[in-house]
Protein backbone atom coordinates (compact mmCIF):
# COMPACT_ATOMS: atom_id res chain seq x y z
CA UNK A 1 0.00 0.00 0.00
CA UNK A 2 1.50 3.29 -1.06
CA UNK A 3 0.60 6.81 0.05
CA UNK A 4 -2.14 7.25 -2.58
CA UNK A 5 -3.73 3.95 -1.59
CA UNK A 6 -3.55 4.93 2.07
CA UNK A 7 -5.34 8.20 1.30
CA UNK A 8 -7.98 6.22 -0.63
CA UNK A 9 -8.46 4.08 2.48
CA UNK A 10 -8.92 7.20 4.62
CA UNK A 11 -11.40 8.66 2.12
CA UNK A 12 -13.42 5.43 2.06
CA UNK A 13 -13.37 5.28 5.86
CA UNK A 14 -14.60 8.88 6.05
CA UNK A 15 -17.42 7.98 3.66
CA UNK A 16 -18.46 5.09 5.92
CA UNK A 17 -17.89 6.81 9.26
CA UNK A 18 -20.87 7.88 11.32
CA UNK A 19 -19.06 11.20 11.87
CA UNK A 20 -16.27 11.81 9.34
CA UNK A 21 -14.95 14.73 11.42
CA UNK A 22 -14.37 12.44 14.40
CA UNK A 23 -11.07 10.56 14.23
CA UNK A 24 -12.17 7.56 16.29
CA UNK A 25 -15.02 6.84 13.89
CA UNK A 26 -12.73 7.16 10.86
CA UNK A 27 -10.11 4.93 12.53
CA UNK A 28 -12.69 2.25 13.29
CA UNK A 29 -13.87 2.13 9.66
CA UNK A 30 -10.33 2.25 8.24
CA UNK A 31 -9.27 -0.59 10.53
CA UNK A 32 -12.19 -2.77 9.43
CA UNK A 33 -11.52 -2.14 5.73
CA UNK A 34 -7.77 -2.64 6.08
CA UNK A 35 -8.24 -5.91 8.00
CA UNK A 36 -9.86 -7.36 4.86
CA UNK A 37 -6.61 -6.89 2.93
CA UNK A 38 -3.45 -8.97 2.85
CA UNK A 39 -0.97 -8.87 5.72
CA UNK A 40 1.56 -7.30 3.35
CA UNK A 41 -0.80 -4.43 2.53
CA UNK A 42 -1.52 -3.89 6.20
CA UNK A 43 2.18 -3.68 7.01
CA UNK A 44 2.68 -1.25 4.12
CA UNK A 45 -0.20 0.87 5.43
CA UNK A 46 1.68 1.24 8.71
CA UNK A 47 4.65 2.69 6.84
CA UNK A 48 2.41 5.03 4.80
CA UNK A 49 0.82 6.29 8.02
CA UNK A 50 4.16 6.99 9.68
CA UNK A 51 5.50 8.69 6.56
CA UNK A 52 2.59 11.13 6.89
CA UNK A 53 3.31 11.54 10.59
CA UNK A 54 6.91 12.46 9.73
CA UNK A 55 5.82 14.84 6.97
CA UNK A 56 3.56 16.69 9.41
CA UNK A 57 6.22 16.96 12.12
CA UNK A 58 6.79 20.71 11.90
CA UNK A 59 7.06 23.51 14.43
CA UNK A 60 4.35 25.64 12.79
CA UNK A 61 1.88 22.77 12.99
CA UNK A 62 2.94 22.04 16.57
CA UNK A 63 2.32 25.71 17.42
CA UNK A 64 -1.14 25.43 15.85
CA UNK A 65 -1.91 22.33 17.91
CA UNK A 66 -0.67 24.13 21.01
CA UNK A 67 -3.04 27.02 20.36
CA UNK A 68 -6.05 24.85 19.58
CA UNK A 69 -5.63 22.31 22.35
CA UNK A 70 -4.54 24.72 25.06
CA UNK A 71 -1.08 23.15 25.17
CA UNK A 72 0.50 20.23 23.37
CA UNK A 73 2.94 17.62 24.64
CA UNK A 74 4.93 15.30 22.37
CA UNK A 75 2.17 12.69 22.61
CA UNK A 76 -0.50 15.32 22.18
CA UNK A 77 1.18 16.44 18.96
CA UNK A 78 1.14 12.87 17.66
CA UNK A 79 -2.58 12.56 18.46
CA UNK A 80 -3.27 15.93 16.82
CA UNK A 81 -1.45 14.90 13.63
CA UNK A 82 -3.36 11.61 13.67
CA UNK A 83 -6.60 13.62 13.87
CA UNK A 84 -5.39 15.71 10.94
CA UNK A 85 -4.75 12.57 8.87
CA UNK A 86 -8.30 11.42 9.64
CA UNK A 87 -9.58 14.66 8.09
CA UNK A 88 -8.42 13.47 4.67
CA UNK A 89 -5.75 14.23 2.14
CA UNK A 90 -6.90 17.66 0.94
CA UNK A 91 -7.20 19.01 4.47
CA UNK A 92 -3.94 17.39 5.58
CA UNK A 93 -1.93 18.80 2.68
CA UNK A 94 -3.45 22.27 2.97
CA UNK A 95 -2.85 22.47 6.73
CA UNK A 96 0.69 21.05 6.63
CA UNK A 97 1.53 23.74 4.04
CA UNK A 98 -0.24 26.47 6.05
CA UNK A 99 -1.23 25.60 9.63
CA UNK A 100 -3.12 28.89 9.96
CA UNK A 101 -5.57 27.44 7.39
CA UNK A 102 -6.97 25.34 10.25
CA UNK A 103 -8.99 28.44 11.16
CA UNK A 104 -11.05 27.96 7.99
CA UNK A 105 -12.30 24.50 8.94
CA UNK A 106 -15.77 24.37 10.53
CA UNK A 107 -14.74 21.45 12.74
CA UNK A 108 -11.84 23.51 14.08
CA UNK A 109 -14.00 26.57 14.61
CA UNK A 110 -16.50 24.45 16.55
CA UNK A 111 -13.77 22.80 18.61
CA UNK A 112 -12.21 26.17 19.46
CA UNK A 113 -15.58 27.58 20.52
CA UNK A 114 -16.38 24.54 22.65
CA UNK A 115 -12.77 24.12 23.87
CA UNK A 116 -12.60 20.56 22.59
CA UNK A 117 -9.17 19.06 21.91
CA UNK A 118 -8.54 17.86 18.37
CA UNK A 119 -6.88 14.49 18.85
CA UNK A 120 -7.34 10.98 17.48
CA UNK A 121 -4.90 8.56 19.06
CA UNK A 122 -6.95 5.68 17.55
CA UNK A 123 -5.75 6.62 14.05
CA UNK A 124 -2.22 5.61 15.04
CA UNK A 125 -3.47 2.06 15.64
CA UNK A 126 -5.25 1.49 12.31
CA UNK A 127 -2.66 -0.89 10.86
CA UNK A 128 -1.80 -2.44 14.24
CA UNK A 129 -5.43 -3.32 14.95
CA UNK A 130 -6.10 -4.41 11.36
CA UNK A 131 -3.10 -6.76 11.43
CA UNK A 132 -4.21 -8.23 14.74
CA UNK A 133 -7.75 -8.75 13.42
CA UNK A 134 -6.56 -10.23 10.12
CA UNK A 135 -3.76 -12.49 11.36
CA UNK A 136 -4.20 -12.82 15.11
CA UNK A 137 -0.66 -11.49 15.45
CA UNK A 138 0.91 -8.16 16.29
CA UNK A 139 2.62 -6.19 13.55
CA UNK A 140 6.19 -7.34 13.04
CA UNK A 141 8.65 -5.12 14.95
CA UNK A 142 10.30 -4.05 11.69
CA UNK A 143 6.94 -3.08 10.13
CA UNK A 144 7.88 0.57 9.79
CA UNK A 145 10.55 3.16 10.29
CA UNK A 146 10.09 6.77 11.11
CA UNK A 147 12.56 9.54 10.54
CA UNK A 148 11.37 12.87 11.82
CA UNK A 149 12.92 15.84 10.06
CA UNK A 150 14.71 18.46 12.11
CA UNK A 151 12.39 21.16 13.40
CA UNK A 152 12.65 24.63 11.86
CA UNK A 153 14.94 26.75 14.07
CA UNK A 154 13.04 29.87 12.95
CA UNK A 155 10.13 28.48 14.96
CA UNK A 156 12.19 27.67 18.06
CA UNK A 157 10.06 29.81 20.32
CA UNK A 158 8.05 29.38 23.45
CA UNK A 159 4.59 28.29 22.34
CA UNK A 160 3.11 30.06 25.34
CA UNK A 161 4.23 33.40 23.85
CA UNK A 162 0.72 34.36 22.78
CA UNK A 163 1.80 37.59 21.05
CA UNK A 164 4.33 35.76 18.87
CA UNK A 165 1.87 32.98 18.02
CA UNK A 166 -0.76 35.59 17.14
CA UNK A 167 1.77 37.21 14.79
CA UNK A 168 2.66 33.90 13.12
CA UNK A 169 -0.80 32.24 13.15
CA UNK A 170 -3.19 35.21 13.23
CA UNK A 171 -6.43 33.53 12.09
CA UNK A 172 -5.97 30.59 14.39
CA UNK A 173 -4.96 32.75 17.36
CA UNK A 174 -8.12 34.82 16.87
CA UNK A 175 -10.20 31.67 17.33
CA UNK A 176 -8.40 30.73 20.52
CA UNK A 177 -8.74 34.00 22.42
CA UNK A 178 -9.98 33.49 25.98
Amino acid sequence: MDRDQFWQLVAAARDRAADPQEGESVAREATAMLAARSAEEIVAAQQALWDLMAESYTNPLWAAAYLLNGGCSDDGFEYFRAWLIAQGRETFERVVADPDALAELPVVRDAAADRVDLEAEEVLGIAWNAHLAATGEELPPEAFTIRYPPLDPAWALAFDDSAELARRLPRLAALCVD
